[in-house]
């Protein structure tokens, strides 16, 4: 039995590391996928829960060298990592202490004054930053050497030992001469290093809890307790007391507590955290609300249908929390890089010293630019570079209403040149409406037996008929039996009789009717026809018209902007298929098309070498949604709609697809921008340290600020809006 958890992994600092304990999860039978993010500092395990079990992967990470265990409440963790940072301050700020006298002298002296403590105190001041704050860079490159790897504070622990133990070795061979002249020591090289090392992990920590911004406001947004009525009045209980199909009391203004279904009060729900949509949503009785959701003015009665883990808020952060763990494509490459880059590092060092040496016969000079080289390697940006870019990406697109699956579809998306439209729904309300009838009786009687014969469906059409008989204030009966024929209709038993209701497709007779309905097609409207399949007799037609969506247009204008070529799928005429098509300027239309033939259609396109995007409701376009490069669901967030699309808009204005596109495309030129500062930084300073040209402490400041410079370009995301205009409600 597959089973999947997460680990909150402590000790990572650098590519290298997230690559060492994914390979000692692979290699475990047992586990059939592994993904660690360094900057959410999780593991994400698939496994054989029948051959392994938590425990034991922990205890594989812990030999790895790293702690691990169960994630905890987000409160919790929140609070340990604010405590964490205040610590980590602590150690900066008594480390700075120390190393200022070690570099003040270095300032003054191109001013001319000579202030160098003697090599003792120097001694005295670097001792502690080395082996009491620079601790952890001993403890973390002990474990990656017993794991036989490397990572980055291996790197730091090995350059910045070779400059402290470089300057002991002189000034203990010079003992008896300090009074006499003046030594070359590197002590201020070495608590130089560590002080910006920890301080550009201190500002990393920072700026990485920045980028789980919009997860914790979601997760904020989640009551702790809700009003019941009991027999003695209201009473407030707790979230996790509740239960299905109880009923709670919202007043007005307050946070809606659970998923359910409004039983009694007329209201305004303000949805925006969840939706996107800034302004208010009218709600009656019968009408669905969401947990987290602010109601307005009226007063609530409300039954719960979903609790916990099932509501929709808490499968909104699972699906942003999954997509944040999980790896982009481009990632498996910084992987590969990762894996070898620190033992390469460390050959470019060795080469450093024993070249420089030999070639200049200056092996203490050697030995500082061999340390340069150590400390300017940090890989520590080559992991940060894609995650973080990822995290704050989601997190903008959620904020949005856009919900992203995973990290490969945000990353995919950016590349999509072509969109294919369900029409139904989509780029239409799906709300249709009864234009014209024609019957070959009764018209009245005809509007009866097809209220009849769709009492029961949940199909929009059958929806808009049931409307249009209770405004003329008509009877109907339940049928015997009823099923639903794919592509075509409904079929169902009235009173012993056989009836088909659909499109000219059921039609096996002839009709004077039937050129009635071509022409209402011409017109772009939709036509049913019901046939008498014991009689083998048209009865009549209905036709029905769907009102564009405002936004359509402005959505197809957007795409074309850029770059992008859409076409429409749909099981309608060609006729209401041109009209729609027409007027939104849709460059191609594919019309009456069975749902099984639109993953067809969409393998067709992809093996045209466009890159696609099928956009459809989640439920009959699943199997289009899953052929597509990029599944996107317009929809509330139904399971269904989630499970079936790897993007799901949270609402129904097409707008959001050129917006998922959109944080794709800014989401994706990070991820390049990131990227490309983390291996300049190494390109351009490996070289120069080897050759002497950068001192440990200008490579310890530029590693330091390489990390931060790609997390803060990362962050600079957060910046990016959605384009659309907001909607009335």
């Amino acid at each position: 039995m597959q089973k999947t958890i997460n680990l909150d992994v402590k000790g990572m600092t650098c590519a290298s590391c997230v690559n060492r304990i994914e390979r000692v999860l692979k290699k475990e039978e047992s586990v059939q996928e592994a993904s660690v993010n360094l900057a959410t500092e999780k593991a994400k395990i698939s496994f054989d829960a029948a051959k392994t079990n938590p425990q034991h992967l922990i205890e594989l990470i812990q030999k790895a060298g790293f702690d691990a265990k169960l994630s905890v409440d987000k409160k919790i963790k929140a609070a340990l990592k604010t405590s964490e940072l205040k610590h980590e301050k602590f150690l900066i700020i008594i480390s700075a202490v120390l190393t200022l006298p070690l570099v003040l002298p270095m300032l003054l002296s191109p001013l001319g004054w000579k202030v160098m403590p003697s090599p003792w105190i120097q001694l005295i001041l670097a001792t502690p930053v080395q082996f009491w704050i620079g601790a952890r860079f001993y403890r973390s490159g002990w474990s990656a050497i017993k794991a036989r790897s490397g990572n980055m504070e291996l790197l730091v622990a090995i350059g910045t030992s070779a400059a402290y133990f470089l300057s002991l070795y002189v000034l203990l061979e010079n003992i008896d001469h300090l009074n006499h002249h003046e030594l070359h020591l590197y002590f201020e090289g070495s608590a130089v290093i560590i002080t910006l090392v920890l301080f550009g992990k201190y500002l990393e920590t920072r700026a990485k809890m920045q980028t789980s911004a919009a997860i914790e406001a979601l997760q904020e947004l989640q009551p702790t307790t809700a009003r019941i009525k009991t027999e003695v009045g209201e009473k407030e209980v707790s979230v996790e007391s509740l239960k299905v199909n109880q009923q709670v009391i919202v007043r007005p203004g307050e946070r809606i507590p659970v998923d359910g279904e409004i039983m009694e009060g007329d209201t305004h729900v303000n949805e925006s955290l969840i939706t996107g949509e800034s302004l208010p949503v009218t709600k009656k009785p019968g009408a669905s609300v969401v947990g987290g959701s602010i109601n307005g003015e009226g007063l609530l009665i409300i039954k719960i249908s979903a609790l916990g883990t099932e509501t929709t808020l808490a499968r909104i952060i699972r699906m942003v929390e999954d997509a944040q763990s999980m790896k982009a494509p481009i990632q498996r490459l910084v992987d590969k890089v990762a894996a070898w880059f620190v033992p390469t590092v460390i050959l470019i060092a060795l080469a450093t010293l024993i070249l420089s040496g030999l070639l200049q016969g200056d092996w203490e000079k050697a030995i500082i630019n061999a340390v340069a080289v150590l400390v300017i390697a940090c890989p520590c940006a080559l992991g940060l570079a894609t995650p973080t870019s990822i995290m704050v990406g989601t997190g903008a697109a959620a904020k949005a209403g856009i919900l992203i699956k995973d990290a490969e579809a945000l990353e995919t998306a950016h590349a999509v040149t072509l969109v294919a439209f369900d029409k139904t729904g989509t780029l239409t309300e799906g709300k249709p409406s009864v234009a014209f009838i024609k019957a070959q009786g009764d018209e009245v009687q005809f509007v009866s037996l097809l209220a009849s014969i769709q009492s029961g469906s949940e199909h929009p059409l059958a929806k808009a008929v049931m409307e249009y008989a209770a405004q003329k204030e008509l009877s109907f009966s339940q049928p015997e039996s009823m099923k639903a024929v794919p592509g075509k209709g409904l079929e169902a038993k009235l009173k012993g009789v056989t009836y088909l209701l659909g499109s000219k497709k059921i039609l096996t007779v002839g009709s004077p009717l039937i050129q009635v309905g071509i022409e209402r097609e011409a017109l772009g409207e939709t036509v049913s026809y019901l046939l008498d399949v014991d009689r083998q007799l048209v009865l009549g037609l209905i036709t029905f018209t769907d009102t564009i969506k405002d936004s359509a247009r402005l959505t197809i204008q957007k795409l074309h902007l850029l770059g992008v070529k859409t076409v429409m799928l749909t099981g309608d005429n060609l006729g209401s298929a041109k009209r729609v098509a027409q007027d939104l300027g849709i460059n191609q239309i594919e019309a009456e098309v069975l749902p099984q033939d639109k993953s067809r259609l969409i393998s067709h396109y992809k093996n045209q070498g466009y890159k696609v995007a099928m956009v459809g409701d989640g439920i009959n376009d699943a199997p289009a949604l899953a052929m597509a490069d990029i599944g996107i669901a317009m929809s509330t967030g139904t399971d269904v709609a989630m499970h079936s699309s790897s993007i799901t808009l949270m609402r129904g204005n097409p707008l959001l697809i050129p917006d998922a596109i959109s944080i794709s495309r800014a989401t994706y030129s990070k991820i390049k921008q990131n990227l490309f500062w983390a291996f300049i930084y190494n390109v351009v300073g490996i070289p120069m340290a080897a050759m002497g040209y950068l001192s440990p402490v200008i490579a310890g400041a530029a590693m330091a600020f390489s990390s931060v410079s790609v997390v803060t370009n990362s962050l600079l995301l957060k910046r990016w809006k959605s384009s659309q205009p907001k909607e009335k409600s």
